[in-house]
């Protein structure tokens, strides 16, 4: 038998996990939350890579506009999906060098639950 882990997607559907992390590294406020703490060196691979895959879709748009055959677009697709997975990597590497590394060392024990908690809604979703 199989064990899986719990889903907190429905836990924390709504809610703004960082509204209780004081001592985390991102800003949040009513209007929307900002990194504070960004490593220069992800950001600007990450500015490169968004350049790049927006050429991508660009060509990908040509490609259905020229009536290309649609395998060869589909393996174009998977190419811009998979690069914008490297970008999630990336800024998931700096929320945990950053956000997650200070609320888990210094939060409170809910806190600490809360990014848990977060962190495991990110992968869930978004990279599988």
């Amino acid at each position: 038998m199989r064990l899986q882990a719990k889903n907190p997607r429905s836990e924390l559907r709504g809610r703004n996990v960082h509204q209780h992390f004081g001592k985390c590294e991102c800003e949040t406020g009513p209007q929307a939350r900002k990194a504070v703490a960004v490593d220069p060196e992800i950001k600007l691979a990450n500015q490169r890579r968004l350049r790049r895959i927006e050429g991508q879709i660009r060509g990908l748009q040509k490609m259905v506009e020229d009536g290309r055959y649609c395998a060869d677009i589909i393996t174009q697709i998977a190419s811009v999906q998979e690069a914008l997975r490297g970008v999630a990597r990336n800024l998931m590497k700096n929320h945990l060098q950053h956000c997650a590394a200070k609320a888990l060392r210094t939060g409170s024990k809910a806190e600490t639950q809360e990014m848990y908690d977060e962190l495991l809604e990110l992968i869930y979703t978004h990279l599988r």
